[in-house]
């Protein structure tokens, strides 16, 4: 009972979180020009890039099996696939519980240890981080004059001066955090035999320890380069499912690759805020960015910005609850009886 009511007060949280990002989001918008720009955007597109999201999904379920067979086990491709998406059902609950939903979902339909399945997903969530920053990098490269001045003067320059305000610099503040978490890990290594007496822990250190076994995979997987190519092939169809949407919407019809790309790392930065499926931080850092950097008006751009997002978390949702289906059904076999029936003792007449 008191799990439940912490899990709706974390989810009331962060829904609270989202809502106001939602407003702030639209505070200065001008609700007619918003309507007419939904209803003369061309919906076709979004069939588009739901299409190249459904790549990019199976894709991910392939590279997570990759992962998942130097443990020793080889789940098919389809029950995967549908715990993935089970777990992205989960994150439009609370953001975050659909690493560990996907891990119970497989884990159960194929026997797997949980532990070490969160091992896995730390592994891909790790290169994720990596492949959205290499991808940050090669656009500061490229083009330093879109992405660098937006991120700078939207992002680390508010959060450095929020750190600032708080702590007096933001040096201090990553100083304490940093010492805070080797403290508490020290202390926790130091007590450990300790702590294991205590169910809390050992559960804990169980965790960690599975996690840490599900880690070593990386160095273990046989098809590394099957690996490396759906990875890009992931990143690829997030591109061109970013991408398409700009042809929904007139005014921003005319960005081209490059752009979706941009559109792309800090759409992916705002996903990873904590609110639930990018709830409000998506619509509010998309819409600044064109009107910003490419002078699409405020409407135009959350009009971009509520077809991407919104399409996706229906088509995430549908696609969810019918995984999750899939994967809790249970299977009916109708025995037929061949033989002929046995005769009364008496025989037959």
């Amino acid at each position: 009972m008191r799990k439940s009511i912490i899990q709706v007060l974390k989810f009331l949280a962060f829904l609270l979180v989202g809502l106001i990002l939602l407003w702030l989001a639209f505070r200065k918008t001008n609700f007619t020009n918003l309507g007419e720009g939904l209803r003369e955007a061309k919906y076709i597109w979004l069939f588009l890039s739901i299409f190249f999201a459904l790549l990019a999904y199976i894709s991910r379920a392939r590279r997570w099996i990759l992962l998942i067979n130097p443990l020793g086990y080889k789940p098919s491709l389809k029950n995967a696939f549908y715990a993935m998406m089970t777990g992205y059902l989960a994150n439009m609950a609370l953001p975050r519980i659909g690493e560990v939903s996907k891990c119970v979902a497989l884990g159960k339909k194929e026997k797997i240890p949980v532990d070490q399945l969160f091992g896995t997903v730390v592994i891909e969530r790790f290169i994720d981080f990596l492949s959205l920053l290499s991808i940050m990098i090669i656009m500061l490269i490229i083009d330093s004059t879109t992405i660098g001045p937006f991120l700078i003067d939207n992002i680390y320059q508010p959060i450095q001066q929020k750190l600032s305000d708080i702590f007096g610099a933001a040096w201090i503040f990553w100083l304490i955090l940093s010492f805070a978490g080797i403290s508490i890990l020290f202390i926790l290594y130091k007590a450990r035999k300790s702590l294991r007496k205590i169910r809390f822990f050992a559960k804990i250190f169980d965790t960690a320890k599975g996690i840490s076994h599900g880690l070593k995979t990386i160095a273990k997987i046989e098809r590394k380069w099957e690996f490396l190519f759906h990875t890009l092939f992931i990143w690829i169809n997030y591109t061109l499912m970013t991408w398409v949407v700009v042809f929904a919407v007139k005014s921003t019809s005319h960005l081209d690759l490059f752009d979706g790309i941009f559109l792309l790392v800090i759409g992916g930065l705002a996903m990873s805020a904590p609110v639930t499926s990018g709830l409000g931080a998506f619509h509010f850092i998309i819409s600044r960015a064109l009107v910003v950097v490419y002078g699409i008006s405020l409407e135009d751009g959350l009009v971009y910005a509520i077809l991407a997002h919104e399409s996706q978390m229906i088509f995430g949702a549908i696609l969810g609850t019918y995984s999750f289906y899939a994967l809790v059904r249970k299977k009916t076999h109708n025995t037929v009886i061949n033989n002929p029936p046995i005769p009364p003792k008496g025989g037959l007449n």
